[in-house]
């Protein structure tokens, strides 16, 4: 079942509190579940059965997606902000340097509490961060059209898609290189994750600027790349294993930019792997 835990975060109003949604099942070391912008922590549904068996897993709604509320004003929906945030949620939750697994926007995330020596250990799919200017600028303009249609469509539209595998197709073909695997009910709960993310056009807006340059000393690092990833295409795994020459680089074959669902067996033992 779902729970909330609220906290206060120091702002440049004075300390402001934040409450985030969450999941938490198994048992073991520490390992928390990061997710992508706009999206909801039920897209690592399909690796949290195998994850749980080896360990205390915590799959969190991100600040202004899922059912988690927006950051108050005067919080900007930033990577620093985001990292102070992650950090005082394991404080509250009693958990002390987790794994931590993301995927996108929360596998730069993941990389970024790494950099700040907060975690154990990191694995990222497909994380941002390691994209030239075209790269992002493609990344962004997909995303901000999928945001876009998402808003626009009304429920019994999406819902009507969503049945058929052609439909889920049309809907999440972006994303997965499976998208007939999805669920209809995953379909239409994550197409509405991400018309109603408070968060996403500033986070989008505060992305411009980020590129993930420097190395990663002193924790253990798994990139895993999907080579079928239509988002952030493949070769951004390169870059990012030359920025951080000791991290493990893993192909993720007939997987897309989630890959959690295109292949959640491998997913799950890259994550356990890099967990160890």
């Amino acid at each position: 079942m779902p729970a909330t835990v609220s906290f206060k975060v120091a702002s440049a109003r004075g300390e402001q509190n934040v409450t985030l949604s969450y999941t938490r099942e198994g048992s073991g070391e520490p390992l928390l579940l990061l997710h992508g912008i706009g999206h909801h922590r039920q897209v690592w549904d399909p690796v949290i059965p195998a994850l749980a068996a080896e360990r205390d897993v915590i799959a969190v709604d991100l600040p202004g997606c899922g059912e988690s509320p927006a950051l108050p004003d005067g919080m900007a929906h930033d990577l620093p902000t985001m990292n102070t945030v992650l950090a005082a949620l394991c404080e509250a939750l009693a958990i002390e340097r987790p794994h931590v697994a993301g995927n996108s926007l929360g596998g730069l995330l993941a990389l970024e509490l790494a950099r700040a020596r907060l975690v154990r250990s990191v694995t990222a799919l497909s994380p941002a961060g390691f994209w030239n200017e075209a790269e992002r600028r493609y990344a962004f303009a997909v995303l901000t059209a999928m945001r876009q249609i998402a808003r626009r469509m009304p429920l019994p539209v999406v819902e009507r898609l969503a049945r058929p595998a052609i439909g889920r197709t049309l809907l999440t073909s972006t994303i997965y290189a499976r998208p007939g695997r999805r669920s209809p009910e995953a379909v239409i709960a994550e197409t509405l994750a991400l018309a109603r993310a408070q968060g996403f056009s500033e986070t989008l807006r505060s992305g411009r600027t980020v590129q993930f340059t420097e190395d990663i000393v002193g924790t253990p690092v798994t990139v895993a790349w999907g080579n079928r990833d239509r988002l952030l295409i493949p070769r951004q795994g390169v870059r990012a294993k030359g920025v951080i020459p000791r991290a493990r680089l893993v192909r993720l074959p007939g997987c897309g930019h989630v890959p959690m669902n295109d292949d959640p067996a491998l997913v799950a033992r890259v994550v356990l792997d890099g967990s160890r």
